[in-house]
């Protein structure tokens, strides 16, 4: 492949890449051959100390009603007096997508002089990897988070301990309804450099 053709076919990767929300998402998902090469994409994030301080859970169709029921028991920890339909509309979001899997950063693996704002970030480029991996294999994705991943009844369903974190689920499948590209911002509303000049 010319060198020239390189930049080109990354920029429209990285372009075509968005968000597709979990409930837009339906069948086929990723099979195992490709389910591997999304995870292994994860591996090539920068890893200072090659802690590996990250970990992703699969949640196989058989574990998704524990995990609804877990998202259930969570808004009724932050809201006794939740209604039914609220609590079916928590279960119901984890049957969303055929491939969940949930993202979890610990704090304490290896070089503890390598802080968690340093391991969430190395985590953070294993998900755009898988991310990008995805979107070359022609899957839509959605990362969700919310605070269900703190309450006691999702981190005991995945048996976190003190030092782990659930940061965020990743949901792969095929785009069923796609939405217009957002615009996305210039690099000058995001970049600065630095200057020792006075004013």
């Amino acid at each position: 492949m010319p060198i020239s053709e390189i930049p080109s076919l990354l920029s429209n990767l990285l372009q075509s890449r968005q968000t597709i929300l979990p409930k837009r998402l339906g069948s086929p998902g990723p099979d195992a051959e490709q389910l591997l090469l999304i995870l292994d994409a994860a591996a090539h994030a920068p890893d200072h100390g090659q802690l590996l301080p990250w970990r992703f859970v699969v949640i196989p169709d058989g574990e998704r009603s524990a995990l609804g029921r877990a998202f259930s028991d969570a808004l009724l920890e932050r809201d006794s007096s939740a209604l039914p339909e609220q609590l079916q509309q928590a279960y119901e979001k984890a049957l969303r997508a055929p491939l969940l899997l949930m993202l979890v950063v610990e704090d304490q693996r290896g070089d503890a002089e390598i802080g968690l704002l340093e391991r969430v970030v190395s985590a953070g480029c294993a998900v755009q990897n898988m991310l990008l991996m995805a979107t070359a294999l022609g899957f839509g994705s959605a990362l969700t988070s919310g605070k269900a991943l703190k309450s006691t009844s999702l981190r005991g369903l995945f048996r976190l301990n003190t030092h782990e974190y659930a940061i965020c689920f990743l949901s792969l499948g095929t785009v069923q309804r796609a939405k217009p590209a957002r615009v996305r911002p210039e690099s000058d509303q995001y970049v600065t450099y630095l200057s020792t000049e006075s004013e």
